[in-house]
Formats: C-alpha cells, structure tokens, sequence
C-alpha cells in the first residue's frame, strides 16, 4: 500500500474527528465562559486531553474501516455461502457477545452504576462488591447483544416482519418496566442505548449487510439493517430481567 494515499485517507479521518468533535468544544466552552464566566481548571491538560482524543478517534475509526468493517461483512457472506445456519449464528453470538463486552462506553456506565449502587445501599460499598456488579451488568449487556443478533440473523434468513418483532420487543419492554425494580430501570434503559456505540455498530451493521448480500432472495437496504435495533432493544430486557432475579433470590 502506498503511504501518500494511506495519509491522506488517515488525515481524511483526522479531519472528520475534528468535525464531529467541535461542536462539544463549542457547547462546553460557551457555558464555561459565557454562563460561569471562568476560565477552565486545567487549561493546558484539557487542551492536551482534546489533542489525544481526536488522535485516537481517527486511529479507532480507521482501523474498523480498514480491517473489521470488511471482516465481519466477509465472514458474514462465507458462512452463508458455506450454508451452516449452525455456525453462522454461532458467528452471530459471539460477535455480539464479544464486540459489547468490549464497548467502552459500557464499561464507563456500569463502572458509574455500581459507585451509585454503592453509594446508595444497594451493594456493599467495597471493591469486590463493585467489581462483581460491573461484571454482572457487562455479562448480561453481552449475552443480550449476543441473542439479539441471533434473532436478527434468523429474522434476515427467514424473512420475519422487523417491525412486528420490535413492536413485540417493546411491549415487553413497557410491561417489564412496570414490575421490575425502580432502581434497576433506569440503568436497563441506559444499557440499550450504549450498545449502539462505536465498536458494537460497525460491525453489527457489516454482519446484516453482507448476510443479506450473500442471500439471493434478500435486498441489503430493507434486509441488511434493523440488527442495530435488536441490540438496543434487548438489554433492557435483560437487564430488567437480572435485575428482578437477583432482588427476588
């Protein structure tokens, strides 16, 4: 590969994180100096801290695009071809299952839940109790993910109305909501949206799209996308579902 093309498309990345990142700069310094009207704690080492993240954001961006997003669409088209149901959902689950027990911003949210949790008297307030909480939560946030796109798989390769499975999915949501514990909703509801964040996305959205590719019957815009929606719809479930069991037992 040659380098000048390979920059340019990294500085296309560069510039596109700085992009996306200015209007939060934007939000947080009018706030800072028109409402507070305050210079910022710490000036140089958030100015350093924005530098690194938009460092790392383009490296993270380009690197899905350069090697997952093509992976999970191509392991998606071969097993398909292939003709393994069993092994392509098997791919499915895991992928779910692996891409979200390594989404940071779950890790961020259940490292935040377990201090309120603590701080609340709902756990003991020690780093063991903390640390199985987080666990707990990313486990069940995981193996939701994973179902999920079992579900989305088979809703691909049999045709099942999307709309109908997710209107079921949130009247389920809506009744469990009722009966599960106060303290314990907010957090499940949390927990389908930070699935659909920067590692889950890409390559839930390559696994639909090259799935119904592959398939001769299927059409990639009306077919390929909707796992997306299966990923954030089924940790509140189970979230809520983990929740009542664990106050139950």
């Amino acid at each position: 590969m040659s380098t000048t093309p390979t920059l340019s498309i990294f500085w296309t990345h560069a510039k596109g994180s700085i992009r996306d990142l200015t209007p939060i700069v934007l939000v947080i310094g009018l706030f800072q100096f028109a409402v507070l009207r305050q210079p910022p704690d710490g000036a140089v080492e958030l100015a350093l801290g924005f530098v690194i993240v938009v460092i790392g954001l383009t490296f993270f961006v380009y690197g899905l695009e350069l090697a997952l997003f093509p992976l999970g669409e191509t392991l998606a088209v071969s097993l398909a071809q292939k003709g393994s149901v069993f092994w392509l959902l098997l791919f499915a689950f895991l992928l779910g299952f692996g891409t979200t027990v390594a989404e940071p911003a779950l890790t961020a949210i259940a490292r935040e839940a377990a201090l309120v949790a603590a701080a609340d008297g709902a756990i003991a307030d020690t780093d063991e109790a903390r640390l199985r909480y987080v666990l707990g939560l990313r486990l069940t946030v995981a193996l939701s993910v994973g179902t999920a796109l079992v579900l989305g798989v088979l809703r691909i390769l049999l045709g099942w109305p999307l709309p109908m499975m997710i209107i079921t999915g949130y009247l389920l949501v809506i009744g469990m909501t009722a009966v599960a514990p106060a303290d314990i909703v907010g957090i499940a509801y949390d927990s389908g949206g930070v699935t659909t964040s920067t590692v889950t996305v890409p390559l839930v959205a390559a696994l639909g799209v090259g799935l119904a590719s592959s398939l001769r019957d299927r059409n990639p815009m009306t077919d390929g996308f909707g796992l997306i929606a299966f990923a954030s719809l089924t940790p509140m479930i189970f979230v809520m579902a983990y929740g009542s069991l664990i106050t139950w037992i």
